[in-house]
């Protein structure tokens, strides 16, 4: 029986001997290194700078008022498309009192005028009738007469105007009403019915009483700085992300680059303009902010590579092409237009091949 427990003991020493030592073996036995690859694949690269922004109508007017007054009603909201000669509210004057006086006595000068013109031309009627005066005499008191008729009637239009804004000859109130100039639809109507508004003249632009806007020709706004923009030229394409619509891209075409720069916050900044190419899926409303891609360069379905895996010996650029699970092969290439993140190779890989990223990058090799 001790012989039986003798050799059991013996038996568990060796065996406990050979699992440390193939444990230490283990041990030491380094894992295989796995290395992060990508793959080269047909895509398009496109080389951009960025423009913010704002979208705004091609044509906007600001409707004021002929006359100063008191907006008396108010025919149109926000939103509603009107036509150009559309009344779009009324004011009631409220005449000045030096004005009104001085309209109101050059009235009562020409009454006076034409009462003397008047009975003078009676007078010398008679006497022309009586072959007592000659016809060319006669004839200077006919027009005496006509001229005081008119000095009234004029003097009587301006009170009218200077009262109501309505020239009683004319018939139409063409001053206290208020017409869009242009097709369009309103923006904005800022002021109420009640609101004193002030006309638009040689020393004062006056009181808005509406802005119109053409929303079927809209515009993108904004400013490249100028490190980009001497990369930049009229007719390029761009590409507007407009903040209030997610997920989707309106295409524009670039039309004016301003000649004079402006200095903001420490840099200078040049306003771009460029034509948005509408569509009915959304409605842009005025003021939407926006950033503008533009294209500087495109390549559309080349072989390209992420540029993570790029490496640089002197003026060379090589990448590393698998040959097997654990080897790869140094490969010269010859490079293309870049966005930042993809790279066109032009010579020296195939499509799918397998490029190792090296350690370091974003992507590191994982042991």
């Amino acid at each position: 029986m001790k012989r039986i427990f003798r050799i059991l003991g013996v038996v568990l020493l060796i065996g406990t001997f050979v699992w440390t030592l193939y444990f230490l073996y283990a041990k030491s036995e380094k894992p295989p290194v796995e290395y992060k690859t990508e793959k080269a694949t047909k895509m398009s690269i496109i080389r951009k700078t960025v423009a913010t922004g704002s979208v705004i109508p091609r044509r906007e007017v600001f409707i004021k008022p002929q006359v100063s007054g008191i907006v008396d009603e108010i025919y149109i909201v926000a939103g509603k498309m009107i036509r150009k000669g559309d009344v779009i509210a009324k004011v009631r004057i409220i005449p000045n009192m030096v004005n009104l006086n001085e309209a109101e006595s050059r009235v009562n000068r020409a009454k006076i005028s034409m009462d003397q013109a008047q009975v003078d031309f009676d007078r010398y009627q008679s006497l022309f009738k009586d072959k007592i005066i000659s016809p060319a005499e006669f004839q200077q008191y006919e027009i005496r007469l006509r001229q005081a008729r008119e000095e009234m009637t004029t003097a009587q239009d301006n009170l009218d105007l200077i009262k109501e804004g309505v020239a009683k000859s004319s018939g139409k109130a063409t001053n206290t009403l208020i017409r869009s100039t242009i097709s369009g639809m309103v923006l904005d109507v800022p002021v109420k019915e009640g609101f004193s508004v002030i006309e638009s003249n040689t020393f004062n632009e006056g009181t808005t009483v509406a802005s119109v806007a053409d929303m079927g020709e809209m515009i993108f706004e904004g400013k490249v700085d100028e490190s980009e923009v001497g990369k930049i030229r009229q007719g390029m394409d761009l590409i507007l992300t407009v903040g209030a619509i997610e997920n989707y891209k309106f295409n524009a075409k670039l039309e004016y680059i301003a000649p004079k720069g402006v200095a903001e916050n420490g840099a200078i900044q040049f306003q771009i303009r460029a034509a948005v190419l509408l569509d009915t899926t959304y409605f842009l409303r005025a003021g939407y902010s926006a950033n503008a891609d533009i294209i500087l360069d495109r390549k559309d379905q080349v072989l390209g590579i992420p540029e993570s895996v790029l490496q640089f010996s002197g003026d060379s650029t090589y990448v590393e092409v698998r040959q097997s699970p654990t080897e790869f092969r140094k490969q010269l290439l010859k490079t293309g237009i870049s966005d930042g993140i993809n790279i066109q190779v032009l010579e020296g890989l195939k499509e799918n091949d397998e490029l190792k990223v090296p350690a370091g990058t974003a992507a590191e090799a994982k042991s």
